[in-house]
């Protein structure tokens, strides 16, 4: 816990009476099934935080899954850890694609196919991201990496993907993962990317769904991930200014994510799932909306 934190705190104990409080939360993960047998999952970003946990539930549902990431030495780390803690072993490959770079799509997805051939690749989760890029003090650099990792990659990803669900008859899904944000001011190039996402989740749905695809969002609030929590030692996951006191565990993401790419998930079509433990849906609390 930071200084700031803990001093804010107190002064909310002294002004509000609200307690200066540690939250360890014990969430239950879905234990192993077949709610995915047979399928194979393609997850950008998918070396650390709500990425990989999400690889590790869909292994642990019974399916295949490619992660991508932008180097080698990340994606074997992840691999390797992801292989440790499933219980079926050999499900998890890895490609490299940096998610900017259009141009290299078709080339990577055919990589991605011939990992896992004779089967074909049946659900696409967009979750790569990065933060930044406040309308305060962005650069047109820093807001050119933002959209275009976070909804420009997306975009023509699924449009490939989209295209080669179509063409081979394949009941698919595509998960993106939006946030929070989607529903916050944006004042962010981060904040307009996610507002980008979830509007690209209700188009996408709809263009699809006459070829049997389902196309559908979640969206995690402040989720204990790396991007957010530096500290990785520090397993208190109070977050004060969320309506949920607490960090979302990225396991939590994760089971919604095997919900809704199954066959349990068919009947939910264009929609967003909002885990944000109350942040954006009813609290901006946790953003900063200073301009300085």
């Amino acid at each position: 816990m930071g200084v700031k934190t803990y001093i804010k705190r107190v002064l909310k104990y002294i002004v509000f009476g609200v307690p200066v409080k540690k939250v360890y939360p014990q969430v239950s993960v879905i234990a192993p099934n077949d709610y995915l047998k047979g399928r194979v999952a393609l997850i950008t970003g998918g070396t650390s935080g709500i990425g990989l946990e999400i690889a590790k539930a869909y292994i642990n549902a019974g399916a295949k899954v490619i992660i991508t990431g932008r180097t080698k030495e990340r994606i074997d780390r992840a691999c390797f850890e992801i292989e440790k803690q499933v219980r079926n072993k050999g499900c998890i490959y890895g490609i490299e694609m940096n998610n900017t770079d259009v141009s290299q799509f078709s080339k990577k997805f055919e990589d991605a196919l011939k990992l896992v051939f004779p089967q074909k690749i049946d659900i696409l989760v967009n979750n790569a991201g990065v933060l930044g890029g406040h309308i305060s003090n962005a650069t047109e650099d820093a807001y050119d990496s933002v959209l275009d990792t976070n909804l420009k990659g997306p975009f023509f990803l699924s449009q490939h993907i989209g295209h080669y669900f179509k063409e081979n008859s394949i009941r698919g899904n595509i998960l993106n993962i939006a946030s929070s944000s989607s529903l916050r001011p944006a004042a962010s190039a981060y904040t307009l990317s996610k507002w980008g996402i979830r509007g690209l989740t209700i188009g996408l749905a709809k263009v699809l769904a006459p070829y049997d695809i389902v196309v559908n969002g979640l969206a995690p609030g402040q989720t204990a991930t790396p991007m957010l929590r530096s500290n990785k030692s520090d397993e208190n996951l109070v977050s004060s200014n969320t309506p949920i006191g607490r960090f979302i565990l990225p396991e939590e993401i994760a089971n919604m994510a095997v919900i809704l790419v199954s066959s349990m998930g068919r009947s939910i079509m264009g929609d967003v799932v909002y885990m944000t433990g109350g942040a954006g849906v009813f609290s901006n609390e946790d953003m900063d909306y200073s301009f300085r």
